[in-house]
């Protein structure tokens, strides 16, 4: 039952979620233009803040437009109409970018040309330079071009989403040659424009002969280059680029989906012709060519951007990619081995004890390793897996075919609702149900978000249940980059609930009560008010009370009520929040026992853990779920324990040193504004590079001798 703290609470005790939001954009955007980082991961940092701008425009932005267009007027938490959002959003924005490009243009390519790699425009080109662009033009770009015209018999062209194009002002009469002949009776009727869309299918950098170094062109300034190649017979003037956004929010209605799968794969369809909602534009586009696409997209001023540089930064991966210094980048960092599975027979390995995985500093391979011994393994009878998203060519999915192929019972749930992945989850559920698997996907209205393996087994003692639980993806490629916690496990408790849960999704089973494992939507919100409301009351009546909770965003009104009432019965509080947070730490008479950090850094922080002392009893969780109203309400969610002593210790101190983090952490004052951790008369720790340090100590070990290697485990 969700518990109604909200109406207890100001609107002034909480933060806007799209606000806080873009404040973590914020924060990624500083590390762009901190200088302590290598200068081609600042590059990188600003390509992921245009990218995360994107979805979020995409997404959130799309969402409001959509209850505004509804008239829907109600105020979010914090007191804010859809409207008031909208205004606030756009506010905020205009001045990221602002600070986006001056970030690029004054700092990072200056910078980059002093390493002799330089972005020129078309008036830096030498005449060599010159004459290779032209040949490109020729023999690559030209070709695939398909310059639109528009007048009164062809309108304008609906334009796919997020991409780049070039609209040109035609100055003379177009009605010669062909089209005069077309129509003889209309010689008077001339083109306004013209429309050119950029192609993907091509890179977008082109890199330019020179002696001097490493010089660079955008393909959109190639293509302005040889307009007159386009428009023969035509005479045209100014050429500027500019890029649309639109509603990509699916809007499916499940319970009238009579195949899932294909009315998800129409909705994908339609993404790229939503509605637009913001229009990027060179800052010196003609003013008639700015009025004729506003008129043309049904766009206004609010979600207009004025661009001082290159149009959608992404195409800065593509720099960061470049053969350069390696001084250029952090320095590499390849995952580490794991003391316990240096061993041919997983399964022994986690038949001794439970394992913790400690991803990307130590290697995300055993957990492929694990599915692939299953599958090879002729003891193992059944494997049942959740997919959310995947990596694009899966090594799980390979060995989760191989293992139906080989006659084993394969229950894979794939999530076909998992954000802007659901055209790669289509594939992959195809692909597993042509192997012979049992491809489920998932509840109706509701979005499976739990990572679980369960394997089993028949061992020589008797059947087994082997679990894997994460907080993270089954995506190889994303393990190296995400920060996330596994637990390999053999416990009987987490198997029973383990099988009765994929009973649940893929028949009608729903057990009353389970032993380890706690679920959304059904119990995880009541299991965390009632924890949080333990401590409140252990502080009141003077007894140990702390609450640590490490997680991405921190949203659902009715936790946040209940984290200020524990606060004010004295509870300390700490927050290790990634991203959105709608919490006002430190504020006197509701939250001042409340801590709230952000650690941005080379990887994602995207581990959930949540500790509660409980009067000298602790109690250690993982989980795949945020404290926000979806992952509570509208998500499968799983929550588990962590009971084994060394598991425990490996956790703890993830908390321990991020809690002591100075390099790479941000304070949230009580305004909702974020500082950096101040580091005076503190010893400088920055919390991921221990991490990396600490895993290849350990890694040393595993590789020089691994017989003495002892894990002493800490008395908790």
């Amino acid at each position: 039952m969700k518990k109604d703290n909200s109406s207890t609470v100001h609107f002034s005790h909480y933060i806007n979620r799209e606000l806080s939001w873009l404040e973590f954009n914020d924060r990624v955007l500083e590390e762009a233009r901190d200088k302590h980082n290598p200068l081609l991961e600042r590059f990188k940092f600003l390509a992921i803040t245009a990218s995360n701008l994107d979805e979020f425009f995409m997404v959130r932005v799309a969402s409001l437009k959509d209850l505004v267009n509804a008239r829907y007027n109600q105020p979010d938490p914090a007191g804010l109409t859809p409207e008031n959002q909208l205004a606030a959003i756009s506010e905020r924005t205009h001045q990221m970018v602002s600070r986006q490009y001056s970030t690029l243009n004054r700092s990072l390519l200056p910078a980059l040309a002093n390493q002799t790699v330089r972005l020129l425009t078309p008036e830096e080109l030498t005449s060599e330079q010159k004459l290779a662009t032209l040949d490109y033009f020729r023999t690559t770009v030209f070709p695939i071009l398909t310059p639109m015209a528009v007048d009164a018999a062809r309108p304008f062209p609906l334009l796919a989403n997020r991409s780049l194009n070039l609209i040109v002002k035609i100055t003379g009469n177009a009605r010669t040659g062909i089209m005069a002949k077309l129509d003889p009776t209309d010689k008077e009727q001339a083109f306004d424009f013209a429309l050119i869309q950029i192609p993907t299918v091509i890179p977008r950098l082109y890199e330019l002969p020179s002696t001097t170094g490493k010089d660079l062109i955008l393909l959109e300034d190639i293509v302005r280059m040889h307009l007159d190649h386009l428009f023969t017979g035509v005479s045209y003037g100014e050429a500027s680029c500019f890029r649309i956004m639109r509603n990509a929010d699916l809007d499916l209605e499940e319970e009238d989906a009579a195949d899932l799968l294909k009315a998800i794969e129409k909705q994908l369809k339609l993404r790229q012709w939503g509605q637009v909602i913001r229009l990027e534009a060179e800052d010196s586009i003609d003013d008639e060519l700015l009025s004729v696409l506003t008129r043309s997209l049904s766009i206004h001023e609010p979600d207009i951007f004025l661009i001082n540089g290159p149009l959608d930064l992404t195409f800065l991966f593509g720099l960061y990619n470049l053969p350069l210094d390696p001084g250029l980048r952090f320095a590499p960092y390849e995952s580490q081995p794991i003391v316990q599975l240096q061993t041919d027979d997983l399964f022994a390995a986690i038949r001794q004890s439970d394992i913790l995985l400690h991803h990307p500093y130590e290697t995300f391979d055993p957990v492929i390793e694990l599915v692939r011994q299953a599958a090879e393994d002729p003891a193992v009878l059944a494997i049942k897996q959740t997919l959310y998203r995947v990596g694009g060519e899966s090594p799980i999915v390979r060995h989760l075919a191989a293992a139906a192929e080989k006659g084993k019972q394969v229950l894979v749930l794939v999530e076909l609702k998992a954000r802007f992945d659901e055209e790669n989850n289509i594939q992959w559920a195809r692909r597993l149900e042509q192997a012979g698997c049992h491809v489920i996907y998932g509840l109706v209205g509701l979005k499976t978000h739990s990572k679980i393996t369960l394997i089993v087994r028949r061992d020589d003692d008797r059947i087994r249940r082997y679990i894997h639980l994460g907080t993270g993806n089954y995506n190889d490629i994303t393990a190296g980059i995400y920060t996330d916690l596994g637990l390999m496990t053999c416990n009987e408790g987490i198997g029973t609930d383990a099988t009765d849960f994929f009973n649940m999704l893929s028949g009608y089973s729903a057990p009353l009560s389970w032993r380890k494992l706690i679920m959304a939507p059904f119990w995880l919100r009541t299991s965390l008010t009632r924890r949080i409301e333990r401590e409140k009351n252990h502080a009141l009546q003077g007894k140990p009370a702390r609450i640590i909770a490490k997680l991405n965003s921190l949203v659902d009104p009715d936790l946040i009520a209940s984290l200020y009432e524990a606060s004010q019965a004295g509870v300390q509080i700490d927050l290790i929040v990634r991203g959105i947070c709608c919490l006002k730490p430190g504020v006197p008479g509701l939250s001042q026992t409340i801590t709230v950090r952000s650690i941005v850094g080379r990887f994602l922080e995207h581990s959930r853990i949540y500790y509660f002392a409980n009067d000298n009893a602790p109690e250690l969780f993982l989980s795949s779920a945020d404290w926000m109203p979806r992952n509570l309400d509208r998500r499968v969610e799983l929550m588990f324990p962590i009971e084994d002593e060394v598991a425990w210790e490996k956790v703890m101190t993830v908390l321990e040193t991020q809690l002591s983090d100075t390099e790479r952490s941000w304070l949230m004052g009580p305004d909702g504004q974020y500082t950096r951790v101040d580091r005076r008369g503190k010893m400088h720790l920055d919390c991921q590079q221990h991490f990396c340090d600490q895993a290849i100590l350990a890694g040393k070990q595993v590789k020089t001798d691994l017989s003495d290697q002892v894990l002493v485990p800490v008395r908790r």
